[in-house]
């Protein structure tokens, strides 16, 4: 090791390293913790839930919140049901106007709530970036920026097209990725004085530019001194528009919410945009997971079984079975 090597962090191999905190990468890491496993989570972000994310603005009227990523999530699977359950205040039943079959759901008290609830007792780091999985004689080293970990299995959880620059474009496990599809997806948060037009609490569109707009304050336990909406482009506009600064986002997408709900940009107490590059799973791979049994190394997320909260759940939750009832420590 030279001096400009990551150093290695702690002098035993660890059972597994999960990559990714999201859902996907919490449930995983949260059954196998249960069943006494030494688990150790590495996420790049700032904050635990992947694309259940809330953004938190403190601002002269108050403290806001804008469920930036996933809206709200169904729930279909028992056992899924079971651990939301087991979870008493980290979920709320969202009765939103206009929905379809399905009871939605969202976290408390933003959609960050829930998978924050799941991590409890988990061995989080955040804020390191895995830049690298080499082999080693028993199981993975992951390399991040500063250090370096050795562990007998490693799970990544991060979206598909990020996969291929941690193993390699020609490992088997990558070559398996390339039918998956997923699309982007630019997001703007804004909120307005409590009293202004709001015409709705949430509206889908095949044809515009503005694929959904939701009233996130009227989500349970949300402020109410101001209208929050989040509204998010369709995936060609997304497209379109994907490299131009937030700034300039803003400015092309405030006037089309302002359009939808009947008012004008320049009444905004706040504005903002996100770029979610990997946003929404268009072609799933239609299996849970994948594995390489030979190696120890899994993938998995919501892009294995479609574009829902629950389905990264099982997915995360089928790589611990499987572990669990395959293998040995």
């Amino acid at each position: 090791m030279t001096s400009s090597d990551p150093a290695y962090i702690g002098a035993d191999m660890l059972d597994t390293i999960v990559i990714g905190a999201g859902m996907a990468g919490i449930a995983c890491a949260q059954a196998l913790t249960e069943a006494g496993r030494q688990v150790l989570i590495l996420d790049k972000g700032r904050g635990i839930g992947g694309r259940m994310a809330t953004r938190r603005v403190t601002s002269a009227w108050g403290t806001m919140r804008f469920d930036h990523g996933a809206q709200y999530f169904t729930v279909g699977h028992p056992a899924f049901a079971a651990m939301l359950a087991s979870l008493p205040g980290a979920v709320a039943a969202w009765d939103a106007a206009g929905q379809r079959d399905r009871q939605r759901y969202v976290g408390t008290p933003g959609m960050a709530g829930l998978p924050r609830a799941m991590a409890e007792g988990l061995d989080v780091r955040q804020g390191v970036e895995a830049t690298a999985l080499r082999p080693r004689a028993e199981g993975w080293e992951v390399v991040t920026l500063d250090h370096r970990f050795a562990a007998a299995r490693v799970v990544l959880t991060v979206p598909a097209p990020q996969v291929a620059a941690l193993i390699g474009v020609n490992h088997p496990l990558s070559l398996m990725l390339a039918a998956v599809e997923m699309a982007p997806c630019l997001t703007l948060m804004a909120a307005f004085p409590a009293h202004s037009p709001a015409p709705f609490i949430s509206l889908r569109s095949e044809n515009g530019p503005l694929a959904w707009i939701a009233q996130d304050s009227t989500k349970p336990t949300r402020p109410e001194f101001a209208t929050a909406w989040v509204a998010q482009a369709n995936p060609d506009w997304s497209v379109a528009y994907l490299e131009e600064d937030q700034d300039s986002i803003v400015a092309r997408m405030l006037p089309l919410l302002c359009d939808s709900i009947g008012t004008a940009p320049e009444y905004a107490l706040y504005s903002a945009a996100h770029r979610w590059r990997y946003a929404r799973v268009t072609v799933p791979l239609g299996r849970p997971f994948l594995q390489d049994a030979g190696s120890r190394l899994y993938l998995g997320g919501d892009w294995c079984l479609g574009p829902r909260v629950e389905a990264a759940w099982q997915s995360g939750t089928a790589i611990a079975h499987n572990i669990l009832e395959l293998e040995t420590v």
